[in-house]
């Protein structure tokens, strides 16, 4: 699965470029929104340049929340295997400290030849 590229919203742009513009540093403003700080340079640019229609684009939220709803879906379905897979453990478990208290000795499961 390919790395797909992050897009921003234009008012997530616009409120990187107003710090820059406030006289926060490039590298602290980069920090805290996570972008590089080549892409500040880029968008800070492109705001110089056309103010009034910047960032035309409408950009996406990061995840969707179809992504979401399906990794929920995901996350459920692992936390039933998880509790029936701990359910079968603890049966065996059980089964082999009964078989330690009676001394009767482990099945292999296989039948002995005659």
């Amino acid at each position: 699965m390919g790395l797909s590229r992050r897009q921003f919203t234009k008012e997530f742009k616009l409120a990187a470029v107003r710090r820059l513009e406030q006289g926060v540093s490039m590298a602290e403003v980069a920090r805290g929104v996570e972008v590089n700080p080549n892409v500040l340079h880029r968008w800070r640019r492109e705001f110089r340049e056309a103010p009034g229609n910047v960032f035309p684009g409408n950009g996406k939220q990061r995840w969707s929340e179809g992504r979401i709803a399906e990794l929920e879906r995901k996350i459920g379905q692992q936390a039933l295997e998880i509790d029936f897979l701990k359910g079968c453990l603890q049966r065996i478990e059980e089964q082999r400290m009964l078989q330690v208290l009676t001394g009767n000795p482990p099945s292999t499961g296989r039948s002995k030849k005659k």
